[in-house]
């Protein structure tokens, strides 16, 4: 007998402004089948025609009572703390990006559908401090983001170009066509996710689930994720994905002259010198520093979403509570690179060495989605990247960054600070501090390909 396998899969990429759903819709009690041939419903869930698939989901409506998001995001970014760490050891001298936000989403769904020791695990890990109201935080937490897209014309105002905040998030699952799933589990999906269920054929073709997976995947990300599942990721014995994705480009509320920027020297983690596009400026800035460490943080048009950048003497440097907390303004002569960096990675043994081991085992209990089959997580797969230049960010996973600027009378001669070495970054959206994206710029020179 087959060992039946759940697969959880996290995209930290484009997608953050609508709650997109797999089926593209968020009518209630309404089903968009892919196919054009007719489909057959059966109980708990619906069977495709041959070739196709077809949508699942719950008549309940999404929850839309104004919920505090911010338990969710204390929750998420103490989650990015501990990833961080755990990631950072794992490959000391590499660039990394990851999006926190995509990552717990995902993890959040999944858990709406474990019990006992597996859906203890999985809260103390996502730092749910009070289950109760967990889903109903990320929800609001969700709806928040969602309302972040802004544009406006410069010209209306002497100026030129367009200045541009998009923040999309996307969540879908891709269940096996004819398994019953529990009503409770789509009931919830569909009322704090937003979410239904695409029906999708894993035991007769894997390869065209995952093609269709990841098609889905790189639409919501304006294709800068084009394939999140390699070659052999989805098997037979999958029957169930949950996924994430976030797209997230922004520019600066001032942007650097392109005439600044001049190639200089950068010190990677490895030690090695390589040469960086350098990019300039001098201004009053959010900045804040410590006990071995400087930090600055850069807005983005419209006030919503904030960029920090620290660089400090060991790796890990200060939390983002202790920068935030020193946060004041000041006359900065500010050195930044430009970056273009890419992390994609399996997150199974780090979340199980973070604490939750027993839903990758075979004593998980995700018997709140289905009973018809026994599930457990067979891989976390995470892919984000981030485009940092003299406009702004384009990222397919983000981490949002708080501003708090003081006002204490500031220095006349500006404080110099050069990114010239490894330094840790977060993208934040500003009023809740939630984290979207967060990394460590190692190697500069490095870039995705």
């Amino acid at each position: 007998m087959q060992r039946r396998s759940f697969l959880a899969l996290l995209a930290a990429s484009p997608a953050l402004a609508q709650l997109l759903v797999a089926c593209g819709d968020d009518t209630p009690g309404t089903t968009q089948p892919n196919s054009t041939q007719p489909n057959s419903t059966q109980p708990g869930g619906t069977l495709p025609a041959a070739g196709g698939r077809a949508s699942l989901r719950s008549d309940t409506a999404r929850a839309t009572d104004g919920a505090d998001p911010a338990p969710a995001a204390a929750a998420v970014n103490a989650f990015a703390a501990d990833l961080y760490d755990l990631l950072l050891e794992q490959q000391p001298d590499a660039n990394l990006v990851f999006s926190p936000a995509s990552i717990a989403l995902a993890l959040a769904m999944t858990s709406a559908g474990a019990k006992g020791t597996t859906l203890d695990e999985m809260n103390a890990v996502l730092h749910a401090t009070d289950p109760a109201t967990f889903h109903r935080a990320m929800n609001g937490l969700a709806a928040l983001l969602d309302g972040l897209d802004q544009q406006q014309d410069n010209a209306a105002e002497g100026g030129t170009g367009v200045s541009e905040v998009k923040l999309n998030i996307a969540n879908s699952l891709w269940g096996q066509s004819g398994l019953s799933f529990e009503q409770a589990f789509l009931d919830l999906l569909a009322a704090e996710y937003g979410a239904g269920l695409e029906t999708v054929d894993y035991t007769a073709d894997p390869e065209a689930a995952r093609g269709a997976i990841n098609e889905w995947v790189a639409e919501a990300t304006e294709e800068r994720i084009p394939q999140l599942l390699a070659p052999g990721s989805i098997t037979a014995d999958s029957r169930l994905t949950l996924v994430n994705a976030i797209y997230l480009k922004a520019n600066w509320l001032d942007t650097f002259s392109e005439e600044m920027t001049a190639d200089e020297p950068f010190t990677t983690a490895a030690g090695a010198e390589v040469t960086a596009a350098m990019m300039h400026r001098t201004d009053d800035m959010a900045y804040a520093e410590g006990a071995g460490w400087q930090a600055v943080e850069l807005p983005y048009v419209f006030g919503t979403l904030s960029f920090t950048a620290v660089l400090a003497d060991d790796a890990t440097g200060p939390a983002i509570e202790e920068v935030q907390g020193a946060i004041g303004a000041r006359r900065v002569d500010l050195g930044l690179p430009r970056f273009d960096i890419e992390t994609s990675t399996s997150l199974a043994d780090t979340l199980a060495q973070l604490g939750m081991a027993t839903a990758f085992s075979g004593a998980a209990d995700f018997s709140g989605m289905t009973a018809a089959e026994r599930l457990v997580i067979g891989d976390v797969i995470h892919q984000a990247n981030i485009t940092t230049d003299e406009i702004g960010t384009e990222a397919a996973a983000a981490t949002a960054v708080v501003m708090d600027v003081t006002s204490a009378p500031m220095p006349t001669e500006p404080v110099v600070l050069t990114f010239d070495r490894p330094f840790t970054f977060w993208l934040r959206e500003r009023s809740t501090g939630a984290v979207l994206f967060m990394g460590r710029v190692a190697d500069p020179s490095q870039t995705r390909s």
